[in-house]
C-alpha cells in the first residue's frame, strides 16, 4: 500500500498543483487508487464547477468523484493565507482544523493513499501560532518538496528542509520544477541541493510550453522511481 503525503512548495507559484497533478496521474496510470485534498483553497471562486481551480486539476488528474467539500473543505474568497484572509471583514469563512482532520480520515478510508497539497510554504500562516507545518504533523505525513531552478531558489530549498527538520518533519525527497528559462541548470542544483540539505531529489519536471498532465505523469512513471514512494 502507497504511502500518503504532504506535498508544499518552496514558495508560492512553485507549481506544486500541476507536480501534484501529474504524480496522482502517474500513480492512477499504474493502477494505485489515489486520492486527492486541499484543506485550504483561496482566491476568486469559478463560476461553473469548483470553487477552486487547483482542485478542479487535483481532482481531475487523479480521476476522483469524491464531493468538493471533502477534497477542499474550506475555502477562502481572497487570495491569502487563511490567518489573513480572515482579518478580512468580507470573509465569514473560519479555520476549522478539526473538520479538515476529519476530511482527510475519510479520504484516506476510501483511497489507497492521499496526496495532500499545501498553500505556499510550509511557513504559511493558517492561525496566528498555527502554520503549515503543524498541519503536516496533525496530518502525521511526509514531506514531498517541490522547487523551482531560478537563482534564489537554494535558499528557499535550504530553508524549507531546515524548518521542516526542526518541526520533526520527515522529507522524503525534492522534486525540481525547472519552470525559469533562465535559471540554475538543473543537474549543478541537484548536486548543490542533496549535498548541502542531505535529502534526495527525487527527480526533475522538465519546462512545458503547454501545461498537459498525461506529459507530466509520462515524465513521473519514465523518470521517476515511483516505488520508493511505497
Amino acid at each position: 500500500m502507497l504511502k500518503s503525503y504532504f506535498i508544499t512548495g518552496t514558495d508560492t507559484d512553485v507549481g506544486k498543483t500541476w507536480i501534484t497533478a501529474g504524480l496522482a496521474r502517474a500513480l492512477r496510470n499504474i493502477g494505485i487508487d489515489v486520492g486527492v485534498m486541499k484543506p485550504f483553497a483561496t482566491g476568486k471562486p469559478q463560476k461553473i464547477g469548483f470553487k477552486s481551480k487547483d482542485v478542479e486539476i487535483l481532482s481531475d488528474a487523479a480521476k476522483v468523484n469524491d464531493p468538493e467539500n471533502l477534497v477542499n473543505p474550506q475555502f477562502f474568497q481572497i487570495p491569502a493565507s487563511p490567518y489573513t484572509a480572515m482579518k478580512n471583514p468580507n470573509v465569514h469563512e473560519k479555520v476549522d482544523l478539526n473538520l479538515i482532520l476529519q476530511c482527510f480520515k475519510k479520504l484516506t478510508e476510501i483511497h489507497e493513499s492521499i496526496f495532500v497539497e499545501g498553500m505556499g510554504g510550509i511557513m504559511t500562516p493558517i492561525l496566528k501560532n498555527y502554520f503549515v507545518t503543524d498541519l503536516i504533523n496533525d496530518l502525521n505525513l511526509e514531506l514531498i518538496i517541490v522547487t523551482r531552478t531560478r537563482i534564489g531558489t537554494l535558499n528557499h530549498t535550504i530553508l524549507t528542509c531546515k524548518l521542516a527538520k526542526q518541526y520533526g518533519i520527515r522529507v522524503k525527497g525534492i522534486i525540481i520544477n525547472d519552470i525559469d528559462p533562465d535559471g540554475y541548470d538543473v543537474k549543478i542544483l541537484k548536486d548543490d541541493i542533496e549535498d548541502i540539505t542531505g535529502i534526495s531529489v527525487l527527480g526533475f519536471i522538465p519546462f512545458f510550453q503547454t501545461l498537459d498532465i498525461d506529459q507530466m505523469a509520462k515524465i513521473f512513471q519514465n523518470n521517476f522511481d515511483l516505488k520508493i514512494l511505497n
